[in-house]
């Protein structure tokens, strides 16, 4: 199934107080400001009062929070704008406002002030004004103005309990620091520029103050000509406090994102001329929707309403039925032979195509045998020849061919990504803990590398409130790495990578994983195996793989990073489907991660974007990834490669990818030859014919048993024994003379000790004058230096061998 990107298309959820439904378009949303059921006025009704009544207002307001000497200064700023303002017509202070031009946007109030002092004061004059519920000002209107703190100062001189529990439930959230400021100043303009308190916020309301956000360009952090929305976090907050109402979505995106679209919308969604036809695409439609998910509905509504149908009335305009001549058949396979903007590129999908359009006259055929009534008009002949289509074998061939070739160039570029990877995550990790011990502005040395902690002000602002971010500049390069950051990308990168290769799981079901698809049972022998259960995804069958120990490291890694002082689990969210346009229920899902647009499950093509990246970053070193990348569904062809290849019964190997059909677990294995391949298949098939059928079956508890401890057996204290699967040692175990024996890299300090022990004995034979013993004993030590060489060279994959300069044999 192929990965698609998250569209704003429609949504069916109806907000609990609207009952309207949500449109495609976001500027169509069901979206308006809130309305105040009693206006909010912390110091009373001020908008037609004196100056130097409000004055007075804004000098006391934030007495308990400042100093005394802020009041005459507050004062003086707050009577200077409204002696501006009381120059322009209007009964009350919010008309002067609106009529001196200030509430429109671009157009700041410390432009109207000549001098410096003023220019300053402006914008804490207004700040009082805005906070003291004088004037209400639009949202564009506030963005064109400077202020600092306002969030915090606003909730302060409001009063409102709501509004504290608010900037409480947020402070405890899982948010992070940056989430959380720009959480409350979502909040605090849109109660400001609604002119509602807290328990009057609908999420109607907030849903407008996004989209205007949007709409002008106002999301807070987000760059120009960004899609980011605003109050993703906001949103989160307040559902979980319970001030929207029940039934509302618990994430903003349910609103934004698209749901799924009903069969007529599928169709209507490419206009065509002919109503007749339209229906028949409605009804056929509804029909075979019962067999396809809704991805692949969507992809058979598009190929034949669009890709067909709206191609033929663009050559037959008053084509109206479905019996084509020749030449209108012609100029429509010529018409969708090519792609692209110059139409120079030849469909790689034609033989798909051809077969699809043959496959809708086929079924329309043979449903008239059976409701004549309904679907008799509409049987006609094929217009595509059976001939056309024969080549659709051949084509998958082709395909399946560069597959192949794909898998056998990367295989083996793996333990170099493997490799890659697992030293980014070292590095960054060590960088973040040295750097997270020096103080701010401080110098220190990590890796033979000097760099600085950075003292900016923001730096110093955080770690008055909080915990600064840990910053360094590279002072070799100058370049600011964020060290966080750098460790959790790196983090995550590296979990992607070895889970996708440890598991083979399609990428759908990697982003389906929860901290409940994790099991374990005991086995016979008291041994506890962990388990890893794969939710139904393309095949809608549930699975199990037992976790190996490497990818059970993994998996605890990933849920060691969720849980933190103040979280004690995996933190619960909610997954959007981009296949099935559904969201999940609440889920502790394992590959989630927060942004500003709030905490949610990570994406496919963010998955795969990250890989390409770390593929582009190894082109720099090694001209082997240059022009090359792997795509997730890769490491699930390597992986079913490796496991058939190394003796797994291939039914087995079935079961753990969650093939239905060992014939499709067969064509995963790319490494040998076409013609070998073929032989082999028809060796397969003579010896299948002459077996018992019972023979071909899934695997057995007893067979899963044998499985587990045969490689349980081949652990050995030096490494691991490659014999066979379901073979007996035939070297009675004589494991450092063993051409089977693997050295593990790691355990060459022991071969060191062994080598010691070897020569020591070998020094009292001689004493003794054991001459057989001897001998022995020398074999051994020919086969252990062997073997550190064979371990030594494993060590380093890259390494490579100077076989000097071929020159030529002189005539005899």
């Amino acid at each position: 199934m192929a990965d698609s990107t998250l569209r704003h298309r429609r949504i069916d959820h109806v907000l609990a107080q609207s009952g309207k439904r949500l449109k495609h378009d976001v500027s169509k949303l069901v979206a308006a400001p809130s309305t105040a059921r009693s206006a909010p006025r912390p110091y009373g009704d001020l908008s037609e009062a004196g100056v130097e009544d409000i004055a007075d207002c804004a000098a006391v307001a934030w007495e308990t929070v400042t100093h005394s000497s802020g009041r005459k200064t507050r004062r003086i700023a707050t009577r200077r704008v409204l002696t501006y303002l009381a120059q322009f017509p209007g009964k009350t202070w919010q008309d002067r406002w609106v009529a001196s031009g200030l509430d429109e946007p671009g157009n700041p109030l410390r432009e109207r002030f000549e001098f410096g002092p003023h220019k300053t004061q402006a914008a804490l004059g207004l700040r009082c004004l805005i906070c003291l519920r004088v004037i209400q000002p639009s949202l564009r209107a506030v963005r064109s103005n400077d202020f600092v703190g306002l969030a915090e100062q606003f909730r302060h001189v409001q009063g409102d309990k709501s509004l504290d529990e608010f900037f409480a439930a947020e402070s405890a959230s899982a948010h992070s620091l940056g989430q959380q400021r720009t959480s409350l100043f979502d909040v605090t303009l849109a109660l400001i520029t609604q002119g509602i308190a807290l328990s009057d916020l609908t999420p109607e309301g907030l849903l407008h103050y996004s989209l205007e956000c949007h709409k002008y360009g106002l999301t807070r952090g987000a760059s120009p000509g960004s899609s980011r929305f605003a109050g993703h976090s906001a949103w989160e907050t307040l559902h979980g406090m319970g001030v929207f109402p029940a039934g509302t979505p618990q994430q903003l995106r349910a609103v934004l994102v698209s749901g799924q679209k009903s069969v007529t919308e599928l169709v209507d969604s490419y206009p065509i001329r002919c109503g007749g036809v339209r229906q028949l695409f409605i009804d056929y439609l509804e029909r075979r929707r019962t067999e396809l998910d809704y991805s692949a509905l969507t992809g058979l509504a598009q190929l034949l309403v669009s890709v067909f149908w709206q191609k033929i009335e663009a050559i037959a305009p008053e084509q109206a039925d479905l019996s084509l001549s020749n030449d209108v058949y012609q100029k429509w396979r010529e018409e969708v032979s090519f792609v692209g903007k110059e139409r120079d590129q030849p469909r790689r999908t034609l033989d798909s195509l051809l077969l699809q359009v043959r496959g809708f006259y086929l079924d329309l055929q043979s449903w008239a045998l059976e409701e004549p009534e309904r679907w008799g008009v509409w049987a006609v002949p094929c217009p595509v020849p059976r001939h056309e289509v024969r080549s659709a074998r051949s084509g998958r061939r082709r395909a399946k061919e560069r597959t192949d070739n794909r898998i056998r160039e990367r295989q083996p570029l793996l333990p170099t990504l493997v490799e890659h990877v697992e030293e980014k995550h070292r590095k960054s990790r060590a960088l973040l803990q040295a750097a997270a011990a020096i103080p701010l502005g401080e110098e220190f040395t990590h890796a033979g590398r000097s760099y600085r902690r950075t003292n900016s002000q923001a730096d110093q602002a955080k770690a008055r409130h909080s915990k600064a971010p840990v910053r360094v500049e590279d002072l070799a390069t100058g370049e600011i790495i964020h060290a966080e950051g750098a460790e959790e990308d790196a983090c995550w990168d590296w979990a992607y990578v070895e889970t996708l290769r440890l598991s083979g799981v399609r990428i759908e079901e990697l982003v389906e994983l929860t901290q409940l698809s994790i099991r374990q049972y005991q086995r016979p022998n008291g041994e506890v195996v962990a388990l890893l259960v794969i939710a139904p995804s393309k095949t809608d069958r549930e699975r199990v793989i037992p976790m190996s120990a490497e990818l059970f490291h993994v998996i605890a890694s990933v849920i060691r990073r969720h849980i933190t002082e103040e979280r004690r689990s995996v933190p619960l969210t909610q997954r959007y489907d981009a296949h099935e346009r559904q969201w999940s229920a609440s889920m502790p899902f394992l590959f989630q991660r927060g942004s500003r647009g709030g905490r949610g499950v990570i994406s496919p093509n963010t998955i795969a974007n990250r890989i390409r990246t770390l593929c582009r970053e190894l082109a720099e070193s090694n001209p082997a990834f240059v022009g090359l990348t792997f795509a997730p569904h890769d490491f699930r062809r390597l992986f079913a490669t490796e496991i058939v290849n190394n003796g797994l019964p291939i039914h087995i190997g079935a079961a753990l990818l969650g093939h239905l059909n060992i014939e499709t677990t067969g064509g995963y294995v790319a490494v040998f030859n076409e013609d070998v391949v073929r032989h082999y298949q028809e060796y397969l098939a003579r010896r299948r014919a002459v077996r018992p059928v019972e023979e071909y079956r899934s695997a057995t508890s007893d067979e899963w048993d044998e499985f587990q401890e045969h490689f349980d057996r081949r652990k050995v204290e030096l490494g691991n024994c490659a014999r066979p699967y379901g073979t007996p040692c035939q070297h009675e175990h004589a494991c450092l003379r063993c051409p089977m024996l693997q050295v593990n890299p790691k355990m060459l300090s022991r071969l060191n000790e062994l080598e010691e022990d070897l020569e020591a004995r070998r020094k009292q034979a001689e004493t003794e004058g054991w001459l057989g013993e001897i001998e022995g004993i020398d074999l051994t030590l020919q086969f252990l230096r062997e073997k550190r060489k064979q371990a030594l060279r494993s060590e380093q994959p890259g390494r490579s061998v100077d076989l000097g300069i071929p020159s030529f044999l002189p005539r005899p």
